[in-house]
């Protein structure tokens, strides 16, 4: 039996099924590729569900983990530790946030997102029965919390009841949201692009009036940047461009580029008014290690141009994928922003997206019949050419 094979088995053997997984085992990564444990080469257009920004064995992310790895891992929040004092200042700067709380996870940082704007509610009235306005389609996570503001009935059914006291509006319908507004809301939640959803960006005209009518009434605007933050969208966090701020807003995934850490930020404002001693804890949030992963991960951003790659060649990527709406048929549209792009078909994309990985390409989708295309942010706009050829291929 070959050694694939083998591996599969033991796994489907002793890991908990709920996953349906390719059929392939990976091993290493060098660059945009990856390579599986038969040596078969992979151009990966999905970098660990937007995760691995900066490419596999990125030599500075990879020696400044080693060296945290010899100095020190773990202490606990009961103590200060450098790397984390490194990565929240560095954060503050490329964010314009004002306070952060290190999680191991986006999820995390959505539960710490919703207490926080709870506890401020609380603080200006002492009452508990304040409601959170999200989006359909949304997608936050599996915990309790994210699970309650995630708007696709069909993850939450099984586990109800969920937290209480949510309300759920249409992305990009103001109408919509303004009718669920009531002297309760408290927070109004979405992600500036939806991901999990069907790459759904926010507009600007949407972003603006819920902004102003969050001003109006005191309601905090959570934005959720897990997927669509860290520069995938050209800008550090996908709201930059409109020219409006949140309160509060959650980051995770590129943030570590594979180390998993996620953070919940918020203005001085929140900071000063939700969440004070014994509120919120974690006992691996922001650990040294966790936080060098960060610390690196944005010195690299800067040093390596990482933004200006990505406002370079999303506009090609999306060019390319246009010329495919034009010449399939069973291709009905393109979504998205910067290098987070949906393909829409008109029938599942099941079959070609495993026929992809047979062919040496790393594809996802969102939900059934979306292709999915969120790359290392550092490729080039020959990796772009590589990936249409051989997703043409699928495609005949």
């Amino acid at each position: 039996m070959d050694m694939m094979k083998q591996y599969i088995e033991e796994a489907e053997a002793a890991l908990l099924h709920t996953y349906n997984r390719y059929q392939v085992v990976l091993d290493k990564g060098d660059g945009v590729y990856l390579y599986d444990i038969n040596g078969k080469k992979y151009l990966d257009f999905c970098a660990g569900i937007a995760v691995f920004a900066l490419g596999y064995n990125n030599r500075k992310y990879n020696d400044a983990l080693k060296a945290q790895i010899d100095k020190l891992i773990h202490t606990s929040n009961y103590y200060y530790n450098v790397p984390a004092i490194e990565a929240a200042k560095k954060m503050k700067k490329v964010s314009g946030m004002d306070r952060i709380f290190f999680t191991n996870s986006g999820a995390e940082a959505v539960e710490g997102a919703i207490k926080a704007a709870r506890k401020y509610a609380y603080l200006k009235d002492g009452q508990t029965d304040h409601e959170i306005i999200a989006m359909e389609h949304s997608f936050h996570g599996r915990t309790m919390g994210a699970l309650s503001v995630t708007g696709n009935p069909k993850y939450r059914e099984a586990f109800q009841p969920m937290i209480g006291n949510i309300r759920f509006a249409k992305m990009n319908d103001f109408e919509s949201v303004l009718a669920n507004v009531t002297d309760k809301t408290c927070a109004i939640l979405f992600e500036t692009v939806q991901g999990e959803g069907g790459i759904y960006p926010a507009t600007e005209e949407f972003m603006k009036h819920v902004k102003a009518l969050c001003e109006e009434k005191d309601i905090l605007l959570i934005l959720d940047e897990i997927q669509c933050g860290m520069g995938r969208t050209g800008t550090m966090y996908a709201w930059q461009k409109y020219g409006i701020k949140p309160d509060i807003m959650t980051t995770a995934k590129a943030l570590g580029c594979g180390v998993p850490v996620g953070a919940f930020m918020m203005t001085e404002k929140v900071g000063q008014n939700s969440l004070a001693s014994g509120d919120h804890g974690t006992t691996y949030g922001g650990n040294p290690l966790a936080a060098a992963a960060i610390d690196v991960v944005l010195d690299i951003f800067e040093e390596d141009k990482v933004l200006e790659n990505v406002k370079e060649v999303a506009p090609y990527l999306e060019e390319k994928l246009d010329e495919l709406v034009a010449e399939y048929d069973c291709i009905e549209t393109r979504r998205g922003a910067g290098l987070m792009q949906g393909l829409v078909f008109s029938k599942p994309v099941g079959e070609i997206i495993a026929k992809a990985l047979e062919n040496g390409l790393i594809l996802i989708n969102a939900g059934t019949d979306i292709i999915r295309f969120v790359p290392p942010l550092v490729i080039s706009k020959e990796n772009v050419d590589e990936m249409i050829s051989i997703l043409k291929e699928c495609l005949q």
